[in-house]
């Protein structure tokens, strides 16, 4: 069998002149496609590109691109942030599980999908490489799927693999994938790190993401024993800790022995050893982020991050006031499997201030700010100066002992406010 390959702008030529293209994200972003349909933008109207984050400039943003492209963000990413404006460029909420079903039966089946996979196999298998995630459903709906095949992306089993066959028109390219660095950690998040790793119990099953502070949990793993890792995403941090023998999946009872997510982000060295290594499965997000299949597994210990939180335990994690900076993801999902799982620990981490001083811990949420994490939902919530345990407590409780790991400087304030907000109530 000898697969056809087209020229980009033929491929391209292929897509129709409206209705919705899904287009896979983050390391898997098809850049290549991308830039090739902006080349043919004259020709589309009002098309909805449909997507995760993605990686790049998503030049289709621009005002010049106004009358040819609208934006669906699932997700809303750092190329996105600042020309949101809930009209032409706009954000869809929804659980990350949830997604998926919104792709196969919902208001939003993809007319294409612009994939990135590895190349074809001596059998004819290509995979989806290091994005699983919600493009499963996407190219199991499209009825055309266009796809650019990468010698450099790694072969990945699990879910994401597909025939060549089932994909109508394929192109070459030979690009290296973005990577994202280890962030350097302050003082802070190395302490909040230490914090959490003081929850975590051997034998736990992990679920982290990626930044600053899973990475800055991650470094306080090395003597643990027997972990785990069935999680949204992971990247070179938790690499180190399945090199040491630490997360070796032992212990899980979904898909034991083996590395469980959805999608994957970091290094060259990440993408190496991902390569046809039977060690790591990339899973459909319907099946990894469901609460359901999450808390099967044992002392399942979910690591998610906030924008700010209320003093009665609700967590804004998806916008700063009413101007959206990402997304729903899979927070509560994790949040929720965590807290059914046997001994799991759901908690939220945070720095107590933000980098421009301002309290992450709040009487109330910003006007407009949205609440991911609902106050019923909540179990712990920690910052660089402690721990607070809020599951089965009171409002007041909750609001003493998250006043407690506040920034020394603003406890006074804070407790002050507190003490109005009763009186107002």
């Amino acid at each position: 069998m000898n697969p056809t390959y087209l020229k980009i702008s033929e491929a391209i030529s292929k897509v129709p002149s409206t209705g919705r293209v899904f287009v896979q994200g983050a390391a898997a972003t098809p850049s290549l496609l991308l830039q090739e349909l902006i080349q043919q933008s004259d020709r589309f109207k009002n098309l909805e590109l449909m997507h995760l984050h993605t990686m790049g400039d998503a030049l289709y943003t621009r005002p010049q691109y106004k009358a040819h492209f609208n934006v669906t963000n699932f997700f809303v990413g750092a190329n996105m942030r600042q020309f949101l404006d809930y009209d032409r460029i706009d954000y869809m909420p929804c659980f990350l599980s949830e997604i998926p079903t919104v792709l196969r039966k919902g208001p939003r089946k993809p007319d294409v999908a612009l994939i990135h996979v590895s190349p074809p196999d001596r059998h004819g298998f290509c995979t989806l490489g290091t994005s699983v995630d919600v493009t499963r459903a996407a190219i199991d709906t499209a009825p055309l799927i266009i796809a650019q095949v990468n010698p450099q992306m790694p072969r990945v089993h699990g879910d994401g693999v597909i025939h060549v066959s089932e994909i109508d028109v394929l192109v070459e390219a030979n690009e290296k994938l973005p990577e994202s660095k280890l962030p350097e950690l302050n003082a802070a998040e190395e302490q909040i790190g230490k914090n959490i790793a003081s929850l975590i119990d051997d034998g736990a099953t992990l679920q982290m993401g990626i930044g600053s502070i899973p990475n800055a949990v991650l470094k306080f793993l090395t003597h643990h024993k027997d972990l785990g890792m069935h999680t949204e995403m992971w990247s070179d941090g938790a690499l180190e800790l399945i090199e040491k023998g630490v997360i070796n999946n032992r212990k899980k009872r979904v898909h034991p022995h083996k590395n469980v997510s959805t999608f994957l982000y970091g290094t060259q060295k990440l993408y190496d050893f991902i390569n046809d290594n039977p060690a790591v499965i990339q899973l459909d997000v319907a099946y990894v982020n469901n609460p359901a299949v999450i808390a099967r597994n044992p002392k399942v210990t979910a690591i998610n991050s906030a924008v700010e939180v209320d003093l009665t335990g609700q967590v804004c994690a998806d916008s700063i006031g009413s101007h959206i900076i990402s997304g729903v993801g899979g927070q509560i999902d994790f949040i929720l499997g965590a807290s059914l799982s046997e001994k799991g620990k759901p908690i939220i981490a945070m720095t107590s201030r933000t980098r421009q001083g301002v309290s992450r811990l709040v009487t109330t949420l910003k006007s407009g700010a949205g609440v991911v994490t609902t106050r019923a939902h909540i179990h712990y919530v920690v910052t660089e100066y402690g721990i607070a345990d809020l599951f089965g407590h009171t409002i007041n409780e909750r609001a003493k002992a998250l006043i407690n790991i506040a920034h020394p400087d603003d406890r006074q304030r804070l407790e002050k406010e507190w003490h109005s907000y009763k009186k107002l109530t």
